[in-house]
């Protein structure tokens, strides 16, 4: 074997543990993010075919599962926008919890921004702290704060006003 196909094969086996320890957390936390599986499964694919082509320097980042997500993220916000201006297509918005909630919670957490309902759910439903949401989002750890303090405040207005 040559040395240029011994370098293939080991760029690919290590991109291949990387992809099957996560791509089912970045798909998860998609399909709760965006509220759509399949737009998820799609988004977590495309942004893991960009990893596998950028993956000598994906792999050195401190953080390449974040990485992978917000490269999801982006494409699935994206192909939301898209479809959002074409008025004869409509986006699923009834994702399937794992888990069965609560259906007012459910409702208030759907109602939220994206950018809120997602540390919502990186925070809550995946136990990530502050500096790991910052770290996969790509935002300050300040942003996360005040993003948690305005979505906790939100649920707890609409929740209250369902009591």
């Amino acid at each position: 074997m040559s040395r240029t196909n011994q370098m293939e094969q080991l760029r690919w086996t290590d991109f291949e543990d990387f992809y099957s320890s996560t791509w089912q957390e970045v798909y998860r936390t998609l399909t709760v993010v965006v509220r759509d599986a399949d737009l998820a499964r799609e988004a977590t694919d495309e942004a893991m075919v960009r990893a596998y082509q950028r993956w000598s320097q994906v792999r050195r980042y401190d953080n390449p599962s974040g990485w992978v997500y917000r490269v999801a993220l982006n494409w699935a916000r994206s192909r939301m926008r898209k479809l959002q201006r074409v008025d004869h297509i409509v986006i699923d918005q009834s994702v399937e919890p794992e888990t069965p909630a609560d259906p007012s919670l459910e409702r208030a957490i759907a109602a939220l921004p994206l950018h809120h309902r997602e540390v919502i759910v990186l925070h809550y439903l995946f136990d990530l702290s502050g500096p790991q949401i910052a770290a996969r989002l790509g935002i300050r750890e300040g942003t996360v704060r005040s993003r948690l303090n305005r979505a906790v405040a939100a649920l707890r207005e609409e929740l209250s006003d369902d009591v």
